[in-house]
């Protein structure tokens, strides 16, 4: 039996999950989020300590830190969770496609395009044990190639392929997303049990609601999704195109991919003996 345990980051929208095995008390966190303040470039982790101090305090031994993609709104904690605690780091095994796209975006010539930087590469079908239980990997492509959902027990875990009913479905504009391809990634989701609980990566708060949520069901995202309902793969397409033309870049998406691509680190330092974060003109 798993618990699940949510913790929403007000600056970026963002959910990170810690989910124990209650039977062994071992646990697995789910996309941890660095606090980073873009006007000063200030880089802090209170928010990750805060829960890592919740892991402590319930006896939780943290087996994995696990990213259901490279995020471009955030800057993952996932290497500095792993330095804390000597997790295991796991993505989705087409993050090497992101480091190949956005590696020369950024001049980092220290990123090699193989995803060593991770300590496991996972792609569908993967099962990893998981105390009494164990995690299943489906790939969830179409937000971006690397995308995976994180199936335990009753919960899946689906990043930011799935909104809120209310709120609908990932962009697809980014370098390797394809509105079509996130389509059949959905239908996926959709086939797994209707009483599959799903957990979202992000909340936006739309105007119908005046509280953050994060957690539907299959059934209620395949009878209700705002982006669904009504619209077969064709109609999905076109509508995901038409407003992904009106949507602006991620405010955090310079400083986000350069960190995620190396796995939640940061840049080497450079000869001053100072870490840089770089800001490419006119290339996103």
């Amino acid at each position: 039996m798993i618990h699940v345990e949510a913790y929403f980051d007000d600056a970026t929208n963002t959910v990170t999950y810690l989910v124990e095995d209650a039977a062994t008390q071992q646990a697995v966190l789910i996309d941890p989020v660095l606090d980073y303040e873009p006007h000063r470039a200030a880089l802090l982790t209170q928010s990750v300590d805060g829960i890592l101090s919740d892991i402590s305090a319930r006896g939780l031994t943290l087996t994995w830190v696990l990213d259901t993609h490279a995020h471009a709104d955030h800057l993952s904690a996932a290497d500095y969770v792993r330095a804390q605690t000597g997790a295991k780091l796991g993505i989705g095994e087409k993050i090497t496609e992101v480091q190949k796209l956005f590696g020369p975006v950024f001049n980092a010539r220290d990123v090699c395009a193989n995803g060593t930087v991770f300590d496991a590469l996972l792609k569908e079908g993967d099962e990893i044990p998981f105390g009494s239980t164990s995690i299943k990997v489906l790939h969830t492509p179409g937000h971006t190639p690397a995308c995976v959902t994180y199936v335990i027990e009753d919960a899946a875990f689906v990043g930011d392929t799935l909104f809120m009913p209310d709120y609908g479905t990932a962009r697809a504009d980014f370098p390797g997303g394809d509105a079509r391809t996130l389509y059949q990634s959905i239908q996926k989701i959709l086939r797994l049990p209707p009483d599959t609980r799903v957990f979202v990566g992000h909340d936006y708060l739309p105007s119908t609601r005046d509280q953050v949520a994060w957690e539907s069901t299959v059934a209620e995202q395949g009878e209700t999704n705002i982006h669904l309902s009504g619209l077969d793969e064709a109609g999905f397409v076109a509508m995901r195109e038409a407003r992904d033309a009106t949507l602006q870049a991620p405010r955090l998406i310079l400083p986000s991919l350069q960190v995620n691509i190396r796995g939640g680190a940061l840049p080497p330092a450079e000869t001053d003996g100072h870490v840089y974060l770089k800001l490419p003109v006119n290339r996103i």
